[in-house]
């Protein structure tokens, strides 16, 4: 059987000097390296067409076969807020108190986390990753938990970049969010991501990140 292939055009590329690629690498990596999850946000409105620039990012990630096996939610309106709030709050209780094995609990212990989710409905916005097994055209979708990786991954990076802060989040299991939200059988929730401002006086726990020689094996 045949197949129409992708229509080829030229590729739009920006060469730059190695010493102006080298300031561009170097200013990525130290606004990155100021990232982090916040769990203390403020309720400081942030107007949608930023929530719209970020989405809009995810969407430019690759994906297996070019699928783009993602559907985003962005939730905003309050009792939308406290309904995903009391779900996610019974689920984290329960994980918390029954589900989590001992050396998980350990594990996050030092992070000074519990089943209370309070940032649910203070975040001005919540928005979730919904990962699509099939397409709108009911054809298979592939590498989606791959994909969606990646999407999520631009997410985080386009609202640190402008200034805004968030937190992987990902109640389990997550099927209240198909059921709350309306969203058809093929797809699930993925990653619940709070965004907004952070608090005033928010803190984050003190962490040291791998160095680049831990990261990375090189045979040159």
């Amino acid at each position: 059987m045949a197949v129409e292939v992708y229509p080829q055009v030229p590729l739009v590329h920006e060469e730059l000097e190695p010493g102006v690629m080298l300031d561009r690498a170097g200013n990525l990596l130290a606004a990155m390296q100021r990232r982090r999850s916040v769990r203390e946000f403020s309720d400081q409105p942030v107007p949608r067409e930023l929530i719209e620039h970020a989405i809009a990012t995810a969407g430019t990630a690759p994906s297996g076969a070019h699928r783009e096996p993602w559907h985003f939610v962005a939730i905003s309106r309050a009792e939308l807020k406290s309904e995903i709030r009391k779900a996610a709050e019974a689920e984290e209780k329960e994980s918390y108190t029954r589900r989590m094995p001992e050396a998980w609990l350990k594990a996050i212990a030092p992070l000074g986390t519990d089943w209370r989710k309070p940032f649910l409905e203070i975040a001005p916005w919540l928005v979730v990753c919904f990962a699509k097994n099939t397409g709108d055209d009911r054809l298979k979708n592939y590498y989606v938990q791959e994909s969606c990786g990646i999407a999520c991954g631009f997410f985080i990076a386009a609202v640190h970049h402008m200034g805004l802060v968030t937190l992987t989040h990902t109640p389990s299991p997550m099927g209240f969010l198909q059921r709350i939200l309306g969203r058809p059988r093929n797809e699930r929730a993925y990653m619940l991501f709070p965004v907004g401002y952070p608090a005033p006086g928010a803190t984050v726990p003190v962490l040291e990140r791998k160095p680049l020689e831990a990261l990375v094996s090189w045979h040159e």
